[in-house]
């Protein structure tokens, strides 16, 4: 699991393939029933959504009998660092301390956050000296 996707993921995509991430390998049956815990998924949309994930590259299968076995082929944090390079970068022209000034100006930061900033600058400061 390595390669970057080749191509923009959409939101109905992103939701499949989370729910891949968290127990794979998966038939499109158990696809469609993790989905349905959060919202009422139709199986022929899932099966499209599957089929353009595996275009893209970012989902392979494997066919067992008459079931096909869905597999990530980019891992989770893989993905989120590649996507929050890109909000970051068209957003805030890379700078992440504006976005972390838009949150705490409208009080949407808990003191958990403002921790785990604080361990993250820490640890950051300890690399770089």
């Amino acid at each position: 699991m390595s390669q970057a996707p080749k191509a923009d993921i959409s939101n109905a995509e992103f939701d499949v393939l989370d729910v891949i991430w968290d127990d794979y390998p998966a038939t499109s049956g158990e696809i469609v029933d993790r989905l349905n815990t959060k919202k009422d998924w139709h199986e022929k949309t899932v099966k499209t959504l599957l089929s353009r994930l595996v275009k893209k590259g970012v989902l392979d299968f494997e066919k067992q009998q008459r079931q096909y076995l869905y597999r990530p082929l980019i891992a989770r944090d893989e993905y989120t660092k590649k996507e929050t390079t890109t909000f970051v970068s068209r957003l805030f022209k890379g700078k992440v301390a504006p976005l972390v000034a838009g949150f705490a100006n409208q009080n949407a930061l808990s003191r958990q956050d403002v921790d785990e900033l604080k361990a993250l600058i820490k640890k950051w400061e300890q690399n770089n000296d």
